[in-house]
């Protein structure tokens, strides 16, 4: 009987989840004038209890965006502004040493750093050098900070969004590419079109300001979060996954010609287990109780896309990461 009342009320889960996803959209379209696949896609990446990168040039309001999503979801919003002098201290928090007043005695007390907060925007983590970024790196892995030999759990749920400006890359530390696949998500934001930019300058440049209304709390999300943990998947959607990611590793059997010559390195597991996933956020969010193929080729890109280091033979002849996503999603229907 119990087993029922779960799956009874993890339909109802399902259903308010889709709702409060809609609400969610019209909450954040106050502020941010399209970008739907991107909102779509961090939601996925929170409810997943993943991280994501987010790519894209200067001035398309990726900390307005992030900061609006934090509101609507009531959480805690920090900024890091990521440069080269930064330290590891500086994101995670520092040991201080504290006099009593009244007994004189000496004592260290901890101060909490900015990455104590449930959304945590690092902007441009490729201006920092490597020591840093593995500060920030190592709390999204084991979601609590080292100091002084005493760990601080970070608070519930943690959600990291890194950002990387593709243009200027003198003086900037790329991330290796171990450290990338940390991410479940690469999102790249485009330019707004013609009538967007309209929009958004007529929006921007008078006085009103939208306010923005909660939809869901920490506790909720939590909630939503080990819902998208019990959603059911078929194994021939599993399979369908594993099946993409093995693709793309040049070394491996069933790898096709073109594989061989535009790959250095593939895909690893990690891949395999985020398309799973997001395919079972992305099916809660749209009210369908298990996910199916079309939910794992629509997280393809995102996952696989900082995944894939291609080689010199697809930089000369200039063929991205997403175009060889695209043309084995075309491939394997």
């Amino acid at each position: 009987m119990a087993h029922t009342d779960k799956h009874a009320g993890d339909a109802e889960g399902v259903r308010q989840l889709a709702t409060a996803y809609a609400d969610l959209k019209n909450e954040i379209a106050k502020v941010i004038v399209g970008q739907d696949p991107v909102i779509e896609h961090l939601v996925i990446a929170l409810l997943s209890r993943g991280h994501c990168l987010l790519v894209g040039v200067p001035g398309l309001a990726k900390t307005l965006l992030i900061k609006t999503l934090a509101q609507a979801l009531d959480l805690r919003f920090s900024r890091i502004q990521f440069t080269p002098d930064l330290m590891p201290s500086d994101i995670t928090g520092t040991e201080i040493i504290e006099e009593n007043v009244s007994t004189r005695a000496k004592a260290f007390r901890f101060v909490r750093g900015p990455v104590f907060a449930n959304i945590v925007l690092a902007d441009e983590i490729n201006r920092t050098p490597p020591k840093t970024q593995a500060a920030l790196l190592e709390a999204m892995q084991e979601h609590h900070v080292t100091a002084a030999g005493e760990t601080h759990l970070l608070d519930e749920p943690f959600f990291v969004l890194a950002t990387q400006n593709p243009i200027e890359q003198e003086g900037t530390y790329p991330l290796p590419e171990a450290q990338l696949d940390r991410f479940m998500l690469n999102l790249w934001l485009d330019y707004p079109s013609h009538a967007e930019e309209v929009q958004i300058v007529k929006a921007t440049t008078s006085m009103y300001a939208a306010t923005v209304q909660r939809v869901l709390d920490a506790e909720d999300i939590i909630g939503f979060q080990d819902l998208v943990r019990r959603v059911p998947v078929a194994d021939n959607v599993v399979e369908y996954a594993v099946q993409l990611a093995h693709r793309t590793r040049p070394q491996a059997g069933g790898a096709p010609a073109s594989i061989r010559n535009w790959i250095r390195w593939g895909a690893g597991p990690r891949a395999s287990q985020y398309m799973v996933l997001g395919a079972k956020a992305r099916a809660i969010l749209h009210g369908r109780h298990t996910p199916d193929i079309d939910d794992i080729r629509a997280m393809a890109a995102p996952v696989l896309r900082h995944r894939l280091v291609t080689s010199f033979n697809a930089d000369a002849e200039g063929v991205t990461a997403i175009q060889i996503v695209e043309k084995l999603l075309a491939e394997q229907p």
